[in-house]
């Protein structure tokens, strides 16, 4: 029904940045929220940012100023723009769909991606 497949992690320097990308396919008819979340190894999955159909945005707090996530509606895509990137933002990061609604008009109440690696180095 609906794929997620994302990209642009890997490994940067301290104070370097990358930019995230998550792109969903599908009968996708509309996407409510699209969030990023990451998780460090030995911790939770915590929110790094979230941006809703209309644009509206929440950052984690050791984020904010640093990141900022955007979408493209039109391409059913999320990206998050990270910079300055310190060694504690080394994690997997998740993309995230929140009440997926397909053409056929089934509802899909979250979707989560298969995470892809940020490592940063000192």
């Amino acid at each position: 029904q609906v794929q997620l497949v994302e990209s642009g992690g890997g490994l940067v320097q301290a104070g370097g940045s990358l930019r995230l990308s998550c792109a969903a396919s599908g009968s996708i008819f509309s996407i409510n929220a699209m969030g990023w979340y990451r998780q460090a190894p030995g911790k939770e999955r915590v929110l790094v940012a979230r941006i809703t159909s209309r644009g509206s945005t929440v950052y984690g707090d050791s984020v904010k100023g640093r990141f900022t996530i955007s979408r493209d509606n039109a391409k059913n895509t999320v990206y998050l723009q990270m910079n300055s990137l310190k060694p504690e933002d080394t994690a997997v990061y998740y993309c995230r769909l929140e009440n997926v609604e397909t053409v056929s008009r089934y509802r899909i109440l979250e979707i989560w991606g298969q995470g892809t690696l940020v490592t940063v180095s000192l």
